[in-house]
């Protein structure tokens, strides 16, 4: 089968074949706006993380060429088994010298473990398929332990250099303190299960309309849900250019120099008044620490990073700023992570079939004392037992 520049045979005589346009990308975020089913994305990604993964899957690619290895053994990430179990064909450990040999927007095709160019093999890989997938994610689990005890030893060692944390006062500009002071505050990440946990807090924004802080990545899920961010919070390497230019405010987290290289991502936005917030530890952390010096009355944090994998996955190797975040801010935080699975938004089966009886019981109660629309309703109620086998 052939699309727009892309197809795809599968258990064919010749094997797995696929077609598409590379889009080249050293940072696999970057890329992920340009991709669709016609594309195969060329990353350079270690320990595929399943935040990207899930990425790669909405965008609807049919293949994932990995410079770098999927998965290393290092901790047990689900970037692979996301991909496998989606049905993405990954390739995996090609070598970088693939991103010397293709240019962004050129066409290829993968021939089972090979990829090729105007028929010219220029790669190979190693396929990794569903059950190689399940099999590194096990070996990875076995290993976790050593994992957890140098994350805690290097949290440790990370709290020394960042103790500030919990005594210093953030330069916050004073337009953006007094919007905070006395209000409640949504602080959105680009975390495990963001995107349903945010839908999941629509009556809260609706009935609070909190001062919402979009940090990064997470500036652009809050326009997803049909919101604006109040502020723009982050390193910016993830946010777009127009939920940069929504905002009303834009703070760009820098070094503790004074030196912030994501403003350049900013004034290419077009968004002249940033400023710069330098401070140590997460972005995420240091906005739930804007929120609480600014008075903020209570604040709700979704998407942001507790676990080891989570943490892992983001490529850090401690927790030190998050730990003295969640020490200092204390009680006025309130993590929303899993709140879509406390209270789902779909109605079950059972629940709809209740709301139908309840409507029919006002129905028979209006049409008793006409015999024709007894009748009416009499053959409705045979055709619902019918549809519900009962």
């Amino acid at each position: 089968m052939r699309n727009s520049g892309y197809w795809r045979v599968n258990g064919s005589s010749d094997g797995f074949r696929l077609s598409g346009r590379a889009v080249l990308g050293l940072k696999t975020k970057d890329i992920v706006p340009r991709l669709d089913a016609t594309s195969i994305p060329v990353i350079n990604h270690e320990n595929l993380d399943r935040v990207t993964a899930e990425a790669l899957v909405e965008a609807g690619v049919g293949a994932v060429i990995n410079a770098a290895d999927c998965s290393t053994g290092l901790y047990p990430n689900l970037g692979p088994l996301i991909l496998a179990r989606s049905g993405v064909y990954i390739l995996d450990g090609v070598g970088f010298k693939v991103f010397d040999r293709l240019r962004d927007g050129e066409e290829i095709e993968l021939r089972n473990d090979g990829v090729y160019r105007d028929g010219a093999l220029i790669a190979t890989g190693e396929h990794l398929d569903l059950e190689t997938a399940e099999q590194r994610l096990c070996e990875s689990r076995e290993g976790v332990g050593e994992a957890l005890e140098s994350f805690a030893r290097n949290t440790v060692e990370f709290m020394r250099l960042e103790r500030d944390i919990l005594f210093s006062t953030l330069k916050v500009p004073e337009d953006v303190a007094r919007s905070i002071q006395g209000r409640q505050v949504l602080v959105v990440v680009r975390g495990y299960d963001y995107r349903q946990d945010l839908a999941a807090l629509g009556p809260y924004l609706r009935g609070e309309k909190p001062f919402i802080i979009g940090v990064d990545g997470g500036a652009d899920a809050v326009r997803e849900i049909g919101w604006r961010p109040d502020l723009v919070f982050g390193d910016m390497d993830s946010v777009s250019h127009e939920a940069l230019r929504s905002a009303e405010f834009v703070l760009v987290h820098g070094y503790e120099t004074g030196y912030a290289p994501g403003m350049q991502r900013v004034k290419e936005a077009g968004v002249a008044d940033a400023e710069v917030l330098a401070a140590p530890g997460l972005s995420e952390d240091i906005a739930i620490l804007l929120a609480e010096q600014c008075g903020a009355e209570l604040i709700v944090a979704v998407g942001t990073h507790v676990g080891l994998v989570e943490f892992l996955d983001k490529g850090r190797k401690g927790a030190s700023s998050t730990f003295l975040t969640r020490l200092k801010v204390g009680a006025r935080l309130v993590d929303a992570k899993g709140v879509s699975k406390l209270y789902p938004s779909r109605a079950s089966a059972g629940q709809l079939l209740a709301l139908v009886i309840a409507g029919l019981l006002v129905v028979s109660i209006t049409v008793y004392s006409s015999s024709y629309l007894t009748e009416i309703f009499r053959i409705l109620a045979i055709k619902l037992q019918l549809l519900l086998g009962i």
